[in-house]
């Protein structure tokens, strides 16, 4: 059996036998903190305890109708460049990483296999993005990512019936409205539990929306899986 050959790490560029190496994997992905069990973001002061249920002031006062969120890390340099790659420049590799990453990160939350979803799905992208990248960068994510918790991968549970305009130009009032009804639910999902895939969370809007979707549907609970999370202000 040969060894496998070196490739260039994808943060630093050094020869590395994995997709980043060992100095850029424990400079930036070793993240301790604790985040909120619902939206995912850093509870400052408190580090990783186990299996408890901590969720934000905001997911509090106003729960999202969406009930867990798994995020790596956060959306910040040298890390955001590796969701720009797969999304921008097919750098397909990278989804596989955050697949492994995100599988472990479930794995070691999760008390028992009841906890999974039934089904995994990709934000959707309306048909003209989609044409126009070539393939839907969630999708690459959750497709390994479902083999990896041995789930079922769906791609085409969920559709984006409306072309919205970017998200990234909005604020978090314009990001609701933009996507409020932009998704429809393409097959039945009664009693499961649905899991959504996506590269980056900025403000939530996009995967609120969906969950109000699913919730309509009937889906029982919604968890999403996301490489990058952005921090609240």
């Amino acid at each position: 059996m040969h060894a496998a050959l070196p490739n260039l790490c994808a943060l630093c560029g050094n020869l590395s036998h994995k997709t980043l190496c060992a100095g850029c994997d424990e400079a930036y992905w070793n993240e301790a903190g604790l985040r909120c069990t619902v939206c995912a973001v850093p509870l400052s002061g408190t580090r990783w305890a186990g299996h408890a249920q901590y969720r934000c002031a905001d997911c509090i006062g106003e729960p999202p109708p969406f009930d867990a969120t798994f995020a790596l890390a956060d959306y910040r340099q040298p890390l955001d460049a590796l969701a720009l790659g797969l999304k921008f420049r097919a750098r397909l590799m990278l989804a596989r990483e955050f697949a492994q990453r995100l599988a472990r990160l479930a794995g070691d939350s999760w008390v028992d296999a009841t906890e999974k979803p039934d089904v995994l799905s990709p934000v959707p992208l309306a048909n003209k993005r989609l044409t126009e990248r070539g393939y839907n960068q969630a999708w690459q994510i959750a497709r390994p990512l479902a083999r990896a918790l041995n789930v079922r991968g769906d791609a085409t549970l969920l559709r984006r019936v409306i072309h919205t305009a970017p998200q990234s130009r909005l604020d978090l009032d314009a990001r609701r409205l933009n996507v409020g009804r932009a998704f429809k639910v393409a097959k039945p999902v009664q009693g499961l539990h649905v899991g959504i895939v996506d590269d980056v969370m900025t403000t939530g809007a996009t995967l609120e929306a969906l969950a109000r979707t699913l919730k309509a549907a009937g889906a029982r609970r919604v968890t999403n899986f996301v490489a990058l999370r952005t921090p609240k202000n």
